[in-house]
C-alpha cells in the first residue's frame, strides 16, 4: 500500500528529525529543549478538531490542554502502517510509565465508510488500546473538513485486488500543552522520540 504525504504547507514547514538526546536543530532557542520529532517552523496553532468517538462522545481537541496530544489519521483495516503507528504508540505509552497520563492520542479515521462502531472497538481492543486512544469518526462530509483544515490526503486506493484500501497521509502530529503545532514524526518513528517528546511538549 501506498501512503500519501501530507499536504505542502505542513512539509514546507517540517524539519527532518532530530534524534534522541541530541543538541537539536539551529531553529531551537535555549528556552526551549530539543524534540526527537522533526520541528514545525515556526509553531502554528492547531487545527480544530472536534468528532464524535466510536463510542458516540463528543472530543475537542482543545478540551485537552496541559497535556500533549498526538493526533495520527488511520483506518481499523489498514493491513500494515496503522497498526504499525498503534502499535508504537502503545508502546510510548507503556514506556511512558506514569508520565503516560501527560499525554492523549487521537486518532482520525481517513474512511468513512469503512471505519464503524463496531470495528473501530474491536480494533481498539485488538491492540490495547480501548480507554487509550480516542478513535474519530464521522460523515464523510465531516471528515472531509477535519482532512482539508489538517492537509490530510485520503482517497480509494488504485491497487487491484484490495478495493476497501485508502491510500492516506500516514503522519504523527505533536501538539504542545498550550495547543501548538510543534513536531510531526512519520509513518515508522520509534516508541523512544514520543517518550522524549511527551513531557517537553505538555510544558509548553
Amino acid at each position: 500500500m501506498r501512503f500519501l504525504s501530507a499536504g505542502a504547507l505542513l512539509l514546507s514547514a517540517v524539519v527532518g528529525a532530530v534524534g534522541c538526546g541530541s543538541s537539536g536543530s539551529s531553529s531551537t532557542t535555549t528556552a526551549d529543549p530539543p524534540l526527537a520529532g522533526g520541528l514545525v517552523k515556526p509553531p502554528t496553532q492547531e487545527p480544530p478538531l472536534q468528532l464524535d468517538n466510536s463510542l458516540g462522545q463528543p472530543v475537542n481537541i482543545a478540551d485537552y490542554r496541559g497535556k500533549a496530544v498526538l493526533v495520527t489519521f488511520i483506518y481499523d483495516h489498514c493491513p500494515d502502517i496503522c497498526p504499525l503507528i498503534v502499535g508504537n504508540l502503545h508502546a510510548a505509552q507503556s514506556q511512558l510509565g506514569k508520565e503516560a497520563d501527560k499525554v492523549q492520542i487521537i486518532a482520525v479515521s481517513v474512511d468513512p465508510k469503512g471505519d464503524t462502531p463496531k470495528t473501530v472497538n474491536a480494533f481498539l481492543a485488538d491492540h490495547q488500546m480501548t480507554g487509550r486512544m480516542q478513535y474519530l469518526i464521522g460523515s464523510r462530509p465531516q471528515l472531509e473538513k477535519v482532512w482539508a483544515n489538517w492537509h490530510i490526503i485520503s482517497k480509494n486506493s488504485s491497487k487491484k485486488g484490495n478495493p476497501d484500501a485508502v491510500e492516506h497521509s500516514a503522519l504523527i502530529y505533536g501538539i504542545t500543552g498550550s495547543g501548538q503545532l510543534k513536531t510531526v514524526y512519520p509513518a515508522n518513528f520509534k516508541p523512544k522520540q514520543v517518550v522524549h517528546d511527551v513531557p517537553i511538549l505538555a510544558s509548553q
